[in-house]
């Protein structure tokens, strides 16, 4: 009897409305267009624009995934909203979304990872789908990155943006879906936070003046531990599926920065032309980055069935993770 397979059956994209280029952004802080794209590679973001929520760009990707998929959204088992701007405290995101999308029989929470929240929230859905607990799951990663940046702060503010990826995930023939997952997260909180808000630190007019509740990053510490999580991570998953990275035809990483893909490609020791960016034009939107690139790769036709695609992602925590999928 063979293993049971789930895949992704339908994807969806939605980015903010507003775009802000780099010459925007030399408005506003002391940067410049040629220092952005030097050490991000970025040269626009999308930031949502007045009506638009978490809920908004989570509802529209999602929407765009089932149509694609082909189901009855009353089909759908599960919704998971991978997710750090979640539209209010309480609920979770997850039940406006399955009520926007009329998912009536699902099951709905919100999934806390940062960036690695797609890895972590497909993770879950192929051991699901695996053990009949669910026939599809939606899910959904969106993050709305201008309500908690610093635009102040020009090391951060230049690279995050608000987007939404959403996945339905099936069973799918043996020969394609899910290959294999890898979870982990390493003790260094302090790499990047958002140190107020929460009960540790409840907001206080003082802490507003510091811009605690915005994210604080230390980049250059980061940026070595991410290379190193998402090569280790990615070897991990390439040696659980015993396949060699010869046999991968896209490297799809989270987009963080464009120099950290680099950098795991040469680690990986991966064909460069193989790893796909689609930072310049994106900027950095968390959990969304990796659907929203395979969202892309599809629709420009690079991506066909059969392909072998690696997906390693990280985040605060450091959480990371990856997955190898045969789309």
């Amino acid at each position: 009897m063979k293993e049971k397979r789930s895949g992704i059956l339908g994807i969806g994209k939605k980015l903010g409305s507003k775009v802000l280029t780099n010459p925007d952004l030399e408005k506003m802080v002391d940067t410049s267009d040629e220092w952005i794209r030097t050490r991000t590679g970025i040269i626009e973001r999308h930031i949502v624009e007045e009506g638009e929520t978490t809920v908004t760009l989570a509802t529209a990707a999602s929407q765009e995934a089932i149509k694609e998929a082909g189901i009855d959204p009353e089909d759908i088992g599960l919704v998971i909203v991978t997710t750090i701007t979640p539209e209010q405290p309480l609920p979770a995101t997850a039940s406006f979304v399955q009520e926007e999308i009329g998912a009536v029989n699902a099951g709905a929470f919100d999934l806390v990872v940062a960036c690695p929240g797609f890895v972590y929230g497909v993770s879950i859905a192929d051991s699901l789908i695996k053990t009949d607990m669910c026939k599809y799951i939606l899910v959904i990663s969106c993050d709305i990155l201008s309500h908690i940046t610093n635009w102040d702060d020009r090391t951060t503010c230049v690279l995050f943006a608000d987007g939404a990826g959403a996945a339905v995930i099936g069973e799918i023939e043996s020969s394609r879906g899910f290959l294999a997952t890898a979870l982990h997260n390493r003790p260094f909180s302090e790499l990047l936070e958002i140190p107020a808000g929460g009960v540790r630190k409840p907001i206080t007019p003082e802490l507003l003046e510091k811009k605690e509740n915005k994210v604080i990053m230390r980049g250059n510490e980061l940026f070595k531990v991410a290379v190193k999580a998402m090569s280790d991570v990615s070897k991990e998953v390439l040696e659980k599926a015993d396949y060699s990275i010869e046999q991968v035809d896209h490297l799809v990483p989270h987009q963080a920065n464009i120099r950290i893909t680099d950098a795991v490609a040469n680690r990986l020791k991966i064909d460069p032309e193989k790893a796909f960016t689609n930072i310049q034009y994106m900027g950095n939107n968390s959990s969304a980055t990796i659907p929203a690139s395979l969202y892309d790769l599809a629709k420009s036709g690079k991506l066909k069935k059969g392909d072998v695609v690696l997906s390693p992602s990280f985040g605060a925590g450091v959480s990371y993770g990856a997955f190898l999928i045969i789309w």
